[in-house]
């Protein structure tokens, strides 16, 4: 994937160096505004592939400046960074117009994962009809799963989560990430959900085949993609 333009609004000096070096490893260029009145005619002025917004900011506040961006038709995506981590606060965040939240203190790799996320989400390529990873091919028009031309049969979560995984291979996807995506759950419910249904999704594509795709990673969540990317 193409490097991306970053806007990042976030007042703490630290925070933002932070996430700056994180993305710069993927070579995202990254633009820092400092407050919130900044960030909004920075945001508005210019043509971004992602927003990384802290709610709590000097002058205007994260939430009110992604609802005045939405207001005025700025779609830009945008990814909700804040310690505030309750119910009530994601779903003021994400009722204001964002796309995602994350809540710090992050992990470095779920940070990048969930850039990687949103931007793989809203580009072009994501709309391609057939995707395909080494043998696995997922046929988004007709709803048909194949390797190495055999048919999979899958049940409706699978063929989600699977989709899901597909257009996001080689990346490490979590699972705070799944269960927002795939079941639009913004809690943890405390269950084996994603476990199980990653096991099923695991003996329907990796069984029979000596070259294995669906990786756990430990501590992170689950990549798809041959075991040596």
């Amino acid at each position: 994937m193409k490097p991306c333009t970053i806007l990042l609004i976030e007042d703490d000096p630290r925070a933002a160096g932070f996430v700056c070096q994180a993305l710069a490893r993927d070579g995202h260029k990254v633009t820092v505004a400092a407050d919130g009145h900044t960030g909004m005619l920075q945001a508005g002025g210019q043509n971004w592939d992602l927003l990384i917004v802290d709610r709590m900011l000097p002058r205007i506040d994260g939430v009110s400046l992604v609802r005045s961006l939405r207001s005025a038709r700025h779609q830009t995506p945008a990814l909700f960074l804040t310690a505030l981590d309750g119910i009530d606060d994601r779903i003021t965040g994400l009722r204001a117009g964002g796309d995602d939240y994350l809540v710090k203190p992050f992990a470095i790799d779920e940070l990048r994962a969930r850039v990687q996320a949103l931007v793989r989400r809203c580009a072009p390529a994501v709309k391609n009809k057939v995707l395909a990873v080494e043998d696995l091919m997922l046929d988004r028009m007709a709803g048909r799963v194949t390797r190495a031309g055999k048919t999979l049969a899958l049940k409706p979560r699978e063929y989600q989560l699977l989709e899901f995984l597909m257009l996001h291979a080689g990346w490490p996807v979590t699972r705070t990430m799944l269960l927002e995506k795939v079941w639009n759950i913004h809690f943890d419910p405390g269950t084996t959900l994603i476990e199980s249904h990653v096991s099923r999704l695991r003996g329907k594509i990796d069984e029979g085949f000596e070259r294995k795709l669906l990786h756990t990673l430990r501590g992170v969540g689950y990549r798809l993609g041959p075991d040596d990317a």
